[in-house]
């Protein structure tokens, strides 16, 4: 069938295009800029159509001739995220019965508890999502999952980094609700195996794991995989949704505008009520994923420079359109920059390597302690901050997250080129290039480049510019001397 993906530059719908391609599907996916796409290693073999659920206008080529049609997308984080997703979801459903689409599949959260009187908005914008798609005219299926457990997933990095930090702690009660979590894979399967549902099916489906364990339950198994020692867990009753999103947010990297969704979610007890999506997707002959086997997978993706996709990769309908500007005029006459350049006795190849290494566990080469603040004071305002990493520790791709910035353009070889965001008052951008210098030499030129936003942005950048030497400066001594000697790095 000709599958249509939405989503594929996140963490599922980019798992799932490939697995459908290898399940022997046509596979197109939808991306508002289809740069996004380039370097996923399936990119060659699906379609890529351009367009965006905000603007209808942009819909019909994208579905034509669709059979299966994939929701995986989702506006948290985000302002407004509720009105965002409801607007989506109609009109992608309304361009999938106008073109004769035979199966819509979405994969949304658990059911928010009828007994509660202030439900979460991330449970309540899913559900609502969900009625629409079944309410479109198009046999739909909901397929309703707690926690995900898979190397990456936002879930799975709160869990792992809560637990690995943190020997002991002072929680909130949630973390005695019962949670049903289950495997990336077996979702994963679950969205294959329902392109092929009867057409008679138009209904919402739980799908969880073989277990009901508790958040805490999960941090002390995790803590047994990972060969850590027990946990001290000690649940008070003070500690809100919004207060556990702030200690979530410091503690893990994943940031308190997604953090605090994903808490209050935790607060509803999240359990299976049914399991009838066997009798159309049956459990593989092995049974479905324990919670134990799902950290272990997932540690040695981790461990292995593996992972597929992270929760990181996917941006926001808000993230900037246009790419880096080469005319000042075009910003409206002011662009700051700050320009190195250093002769490397070393080859050209040499010096890459360095450059794609950037960030994560390599660091930025230059005034730990610098970077190190500027990701805190990020954070303090609620930004991303330096601990989103990186997903493979040797490899970039267009369109992923690198710590608090976002790859915008990749030329092996040649040049990376970064796009910032951190909480900023204007635009930035940080390329680093690589060029030949004859006699196995070559030459490295980093330049830094901000957009100010009034007269906050003028003034930002005046009040870091003294520190550039040191920071930019270093950098780029710092990454000449990794390339002519990487031992040292």
């Amino acid at each position: 069938m000709r599958c249509l993906v939405t989503g594929a530059t996140g963490y599922i719908g980019g798992r799932l295009a490939p697995r459908l391609l290898a399940d022997g599907h046509t596979v197109r996916c939808l991306a508002r800029k289809a740069g996004r796409l380039r370097d996923v290693p399936w990119a060659s073999r699906a379609e890529i159509a351009e367009g965006d659920l905000r603007k209808p206008e942009t819909l019909p080529a994208a579905f034509e001739g669709v059979d299966v049609a994939y929701y995986l997308v989702h506006s948290l984080g985000q302002r407004g995220f509720e009105t965002a997703d409801r607007e989506a979801a109609e009109n992608f459903a309304e361009a999938a019965r106008a073109a004769g689409v035979r199966r819509i599949v979405y994969l949304g959260g658990p059911e928010p508890a009828a007994d509660r009187k202030v439900p979460s908005a991330h449970l309540r914008s899913r559900a609502e999502v969900g009625r629409i798609l079944l309410a479109s005219g198009v046999p739909a299926v909901v397929l309703r999952a707690a926690v995900i457990i898979g190397s990456g997933s936002a879930s799975f990095e709160m869990l792992r980094y809560l637990t690995e930090r943190l020997p002991g702690m002072v929680t909130p009660r949630w973390v005695r609700n019962r949670i049903q979590p289950v495997a990336v894979r077996d979702v994963l399967r679950y969205l294959v195996g329902c392109a092929d549902l009867p057409p008679e099916v138009n209904r919402g489906f739980d799908i969880g794991g073989p277990e009901v364990l508790t958040f805490q339950d999960m941090m002390q198994r995790y803590a047994r995989v990972a060969g850590l020692r027990r946990r001290i867990i000690l649940p008070v009753r003070p500690l809100t949704p919004s207060l556990s999103s702030h200690w979530v947010g410091w503690v893990t990297p994943v940031p308190n505008s997604i953090a605090r969704p994903l808490v209050e979610s935790l607060v509803h007890e999240a359990v299976a009520h049914e399991h009838d999506i066997a009798r159309y997707v049956p459990d593989p002959p092995g049974g479905l994923t324990g919670f134990d086997e799902a950290v272990a997978l997932a540690l040695a993706k981790v461990r292995d420079g593996q992972v597929e996709t992270r929760w990181s990769t996917a941006s926001g309908p808000d993230a900037p359109a246009e790419p880096l500007p080469t005319d000042p005029q075009w910003s409206g006459g002011t662009a700051y920059t700050d320009v190195r350049e250093r002769a490397v006795d070393a080859p050209t190849a040499a010096l890459w390597r360095v450059v794609e290494g950037v960030g994560g566990e390599h660091g930025w080469y230059s005034f730990p302690l610098a970077w190190s603040v500027r990701g805190w004071l990020d954070r303090l305002i609620g930004g991303v901050g330096l601990r989103r990493g990186r997903r493979d520790p040797h490899h970039l791709q267009v369109g992923e997250a690198l710590d608090f910035w976002r790859v915008e353009e990749i030329v092996p070889g040649e040049l990376l080129r970064l796009r910032a965001e951190m909480r900023l008052p204007g635009r930035a951008w940080l390329e680093m290039r690589v060029e030949p210098a004859g006699d196995g030499h070559s030459r490295y030129v980093q330049r830094a480049v901000f957009l100010p936003h009034g007269l906050p942005g003028h003034l930002y950048w005046a009040s870091v510019a003294p520190f550039h030497a040191v920071v930019f400066g270093g950098m780029a001594r710092n990454i000449a001397r990794g390339a002519e000697r990487p031992g040292d790095r």
